[in-house]
């Protein structure tokens, strides 16, 4: 069950935060807002409140790398890399829950 909520959960929160990368790119040609990533950063930090939430988005996503590398070696999870592009990628917001849909997998070939 939590398998397909993890799957639900990594589609909607690729989907809702890449509508606003998408309308960006296309307004300023700063696609998936890479190609510019002096412009990126200045608009992260913006104003003390955007300043705010890149600080605290970063932070998570580095606790995530973390946990996520102990999390692979404990159930023997193989290509976790391959999560973390996708989170680089496309956010924290999908990255977490595809992360957690493939734990629950090998979770369930390690009982």
């Amino acid at each position: 069950m939590m398998k397909k909520t993890f799957l639900l959960l990594t589609i909607i929160g690729t989907i809702l935060p890449n509508i606003f990368v998408l309308k960006e790119s296309f307004e300023s040609g700063n696609y998936l807002l890479y190609r510019y990533p002096i412009d990126t950063f200045h608009g992260m930090f913006a104003n003390n409140i955007s300043s705010a939430f890149a600080i605290d988005l970063l932070f998570v996503v580095m606790l995530f790398l973390v946990w996520s590398y102990r999390e692979s070696k404990k159930y023997n999870m193989k290509n976790v890399y391959l999560i973390w592009i996708y989170t680089f990628a496309f956010g924290i917001a999908g990255g977490l829950p595809l992360f957690l849909y493939f734990r629950e997998k090998y979770k369930n070939l390690n009982q």
